[in-house]
């Protein structure tokens, strides 16, 4: 398959366009900066349910999970909550909950 989609986004947003990747891929890329600290870029892709993270210098892919309101995803210890009023937050490496907002 070549380069994983995160990696893709990820190379795309930070290094330049390594991997012939082309930012027009990306239905939505946003950057979003956390209370604690936490700074992070999510891709989504046409046709594709899932949320491509890059986080703590690493690619990440979460899968999206059953939400009562908004959206949510999860995987690899990661969960990112988009509600239908726009507030998001993100719970990862056994921090608690936090807080982010589109930077």
């Amino acid at each position: 398959m070549g380069c994983h989609k995160a990696i893709l986004l990820a190379v795309t947003m930070l290094a330049g366009g390594i991997c012939h990747a082309r930012q027009a891929d990306a239905q939505t890329v946003r950057t979003y900066r956390c209370a604690d600290g936490t700074q992070f870029i999510v891709g989504f892709y046409d046709g594709d349910k899932r949320a491509f993270l890059q986080i703590d210098g690493e690619p990440v892919t979460l899968a999206k999970r059953l939400a009562v309101s908004g959206a949510r995803y999860s995987g690899a210890g990661i969960t990112l909550t988009i509600g239908k009023a726009g507030t998001t937050t993100v719970k990862h490496l056994k921090r608690p909950v936090t807080a982010c907002a589109v930077i």
